[in-house]
């Protein structure tokens, strides 16, 4: 069978599988662990290690060797909800935790413990196991225990087996040692539990879900299968109960304090030798508070609160101390994301500061982008005492590092290469066995109109300047970027342009990289300036690519961008002509808490937002043809968004397509799906444009 282009996407992930992932440096600097599937299209990954004096490469844990005795994984259903969070769609070991020195690796696979030196991996037997299958395994930093999850509560074993349970509540609403929804789905909190730093007690996280409303989440292809049931925290209704609590080895529990009331909500923990530090903030996300907490009694004391008047970001990697009076964090500052030490900012104003990679007492390594430059992702370190900015990548990409002691390891995407390259030490080149994409990106980018919009243009390959359709294919909204410099970024674009449009992808209003106002600009109404930029791109058109028919154009995109195709074409039919909403957010109501809270406050305070940026209200409208794809089992943007819109354009009189996926999540990482959705786009794209 020849093969194509979306085959090729679908049976590759995205062309993401092979590639080396989840990279750790040890802290001498000798030995780089990372995770790799065997070829660009195999999903189970394996876990390596480069010898970084010796540059070689060595397999210490083959999952298939490893699982010799089963056929395939089965992962349990708390895992799969972990890896969904995650958007992990891969299989074999898809994270691993090493000790302090990084002469150990523990991971979990189809609810079996392994634990791995830097020679070879072995099964932990568990003895006498309590019921559940284990999963989110992490070694303590000592290398001496394994803690681990199993059903709802938390345990520790001993590297030869000797197991036991630190939490011995049981209840069906609560779990110990797991993220709650909203912190592994918004927050980027994927975790529950924290080993401290000498190995003799862990932070457990408490979460009790009785008072967050249930959903039921059928499989209609199975009507006599029973339906799952979830807890969901719906816009404006409870959230989960979360507490923290040091426990020793012996299960001696100490409480930790604060004002739960006011700050309900966990952000993060981070432990090491110069303390413990938790971050909790306020339903309303305007107040973060930074505490540090007393070993012994529990209490906590308040380092800083960090205010903004409409809501703070979170950033990966702090509140953490690097000293015992030394604390560090980001904030806005001057129009910026900066790192604050003791609240004095230590980068420049015209970074915008996206996440923290290591910390010490002397300096800070981070990930950032020139303000001017929001489709870049850099790498720098800076001195704490001197403010001196070292920059550690510098080709216009997409670059993120790991390092320990003199080791620095690269990843970087660029517009230069087809795939991405990972350098240790800018010498050795991890190998990488992800497949090369079957098209070549024809890729520029422009900055649009006064707003000086991030946009890029994506033509067919070999274009001949003949005049061209517009597909727009934006996010649009906050938190996710389309218009980066990786070509690994605009391949499925690319497709759509070889089919013969003139892609148009346009980071607008709220899109990250910009500075503090410019996300800013969502805050109460999710709808307007979102879409005045997409607007706006296009009446600038003509400017950026000659080639292109705005007598005929499309918009498609997914989840936010599914909610912004929608839009586009009920609100502005004068633009947009067709549109493609996948797993579109129809209702803001209807999403979670911590997400929408954040943007358009709490409807029981205030409706008025969420009847601005809801679809439902304006169904009445529609006018141009819109094709609706949903999973029934997304779990993250309920199928019932769908339901509800083609509901009202039904009740309403409106003409438009519905395709349900059954058994589909929001990832929709079977392979059938993925190649038949884009196939199955571009017939409507057709039809609607009158293109056949």
């Amino acid at each position: 069978m020849t093969d194509t282009f979306p085959r090729q996407y679908a049976r590759t992930q995205r062309l993401t599988l092979g590639e080396p992932r989840n990279v750790v440096v040890s802290p001498d600097g000798k030995r780089v662990l990372f995770l790799r599937s065997a070829t660009g299209n195999d999903t189970v990954n394996s876990l390596w290690l480069c010898h970084v004096e010796r540059n070689t490469e060595t397999c210490i844990a083959d999952i298939r060797a490893l699982l010799s005795d089963s056929n395939t994984e089965n992962e349990s259903a708390q895992e799969r909800a972990r890896r969904e969070r995650a958007r992990e769609g891969a299989a074999g070991i898809v994270s691993f935790s090493c000790d302090s020195e990084v002469h150990h690796a523990a991971f979990a696979v189809s609810g079996r413990l392994f634990v791995s030196d830097m020679h070879g991996a072995h099964e932990i037997m568990v003895n006498n196991p309590a019921p559940g299958t284990v999963y989110d395994a992490r070694i303590s930093p000592d290398g001496n225990h394994i803690a681990y999850v199993r059903g709802s509560a938390l345990f520790v074993c001993d590297m030869q087996g000797n197991e036991k349970c630190l939490t011995h509540e049981i209840s069906t609403h609560v779990t110990w040692g797991v993220a709650e929804f909203v912190a592994a789905e918004e927050m980027n909190r994927q975790r529950g539990y924290w080993w401290s730093p000498n190995s003799d007690a862990l932070v457990v996280e408490r979460v009790d879900n009785s008072l967050i409303e249930l959903i039921t989440i059928a499989d209609p292809s199975q009507p006599t299968s029973e339906p799952q049931t979830r807890r969901y925290p719906f816009a404006g209704t409870n959230n989960a109960r979360t507490s923290l609590h040091i426990i020793d080895l012996n299960s001696k529990a100490t409480t930790i304090h604060w004002d739960t009331e006011a700050f309900e909500y966990l952000a993060s923990v981070q432990w090491n030798k110069s303390g413990l530090v938790v971050s909790v903030m306020s339903r309303d996300q305007k107040l973060l508070d930074i505490r540090r907490v007393n070993l012994e009694s529990g209490e906590t004391e308040s380092l800083h609160v960090e205010r903004d008047d409409k809501w703070v970001e979170l950033v990966s990697g702090g509140p953490l101390l690097v000293a015992e009076n030394t604390l560090l964090w980001c904030g806005e500052r001057n129009g910026a994301r900066a790192i604050l030490l003791n609240n004095t900012a230590i980068t420049p104003p015209h970074i915008q500061v996206r996440g923290i990679v290591s910390a010490n007492a002397e300096h800070v390594t981070f990930s950032g982008n020139p303000l001017d430059q929001p489709h870049v992702l850099h790498a720098w370190t800076v001195n704490n005492a001197t403010h001196e900015l070292t920059q550690l990548t510098h080709d216009d990409g997409i670059h993120s590092v790991s390092t320990g002691g003199d080791t620095i390891v690269i990843r970087s995407a660029t517009m230069q290469h087809p795939r991405s390259r990972t350098l240790v030490n800018n010498h050795h080149e991890l190998l990488n066995n992800a497949e090369q994409s079957l098209l070549s990106v024809n890729v520029s980018f422009h900055k649009v109109g006064p707003r000086n919009i991030n946009t890029a243009i994506v033509l067919p390959e070999n274009h001949d300047g003949s005049t061209l359709p517009v597909l727009f294919d934006p996010y649009g909204g906050p938190h996710a970027q389309r218009v980066i410099a990786s070509s690994m970024a605009f391949t499925a674009a690319q497709w759509f342009a070889n089919q013969g449009f003139c892609v148009v992808i346009a980071d607008g209003s709220g899109t990250p990289g910009r500075g503090t106002e410019w996300e800013r600009e969502v805050y109460h109404d999710l709808a307007t300036t979102v879409l005045n930029d997409q607007i706006a791109v296009l009446m600038h058109l003509h400017k950026i690519a000659p080639c292109a028919d705005t007598s005929r154009v499309a918009i498609r995109g997914w989840s936010f961008g599914g909610y912004l195709a929608a839009l586009a074409v009920i609100r502005a039919p004068q633009h947009f002509h067709a549109a493609v909403a996948g797993a579109p957010v129809t209702e803001w109501k209807l999403y979670d808490t911590f997400y929408t809270e954040r943007y358009l406050g709490n409807p029981a305070n205030d409706e008025q937002p969420y009847i601005t940026s809801s679809l439902l209200h304006d169904a009445k409208d529609l006018t141009r043809p819109l094709l609706i794809i949903h999973g029934l089992a997304d779990d993250n943007v309920l199928a019932a968004h769908s339901l509800e819109l083609t509901t009202a354009l039904l009740h309403a009189g409106k003409p438009h397509e519905f395709l349900p996926l059954v058994g589909v999540t929001h990832m929709t990482p079977q392979e059938v799906v993925a190649e038949n959705l884009l196939l199955h786009q571009l017939d409507f794209l057709r039809r609607s444009l009158s293109l056949r």
